[in-house]
């Protein structure tokens, strides 16, 4: 059997709010409540599930996506005019980044999170 990421917590001050912004920008598919969780569908494997909380430290989540999907969530992206930047430590720059022959961005969310959409894999140097 093929281990596979099933499902992970993205806590945030308002779950219902984050989990509609995300099903906004990515497209996800908006399941709805479950037990206290606000569930979120990325693909046929994973879903997010958020939670409120009051406090806590921010996620970096990172999305692999096609060409194509990256020009309509980036379209999304500014249309909801969210600062966007080409890394992690330039994430409000306004440009992107072509690490590794493909496109990538960053931005916050409105929970502090860093996402990150990348086309193309990193390239790890030889162990």
């Amino acid at each position: 059997m093929t281990i596979t990421l099933n499902h992970t917590i993205v806590p945030c001050f308002d779950k219902q709010a984050s989990a509609e912004l995300y099903c906004r920008l990515f497209g996800f598919e908006y399941l709805g409540k479950f037990s206290h969780f606000i569930v979120v569908r990325v693909n046929d494997t994973l879903s997010l599930d958020f939670d409120s909380r009051e406090k806590f430290e921010p996620h970096h989540y990172a999305f692999k996506v096609s060409e194509q999907e990256f020009d309509e969530i980036f379209a999304r992206l500014q249309a909801e005019k969210l600062k966007y930047g080409s890394g992690p430590a330039e994430a409000e720059n306004m440009m992107i980044n072509h690490n590794y022959g493909g496109r990538g961005v960053y931005f916050r969310d409105p929970n502090g999170h860093l996402l990150e959409l990348l086309t193309t894999d990193y390239e790890m140097p030889p162990q």
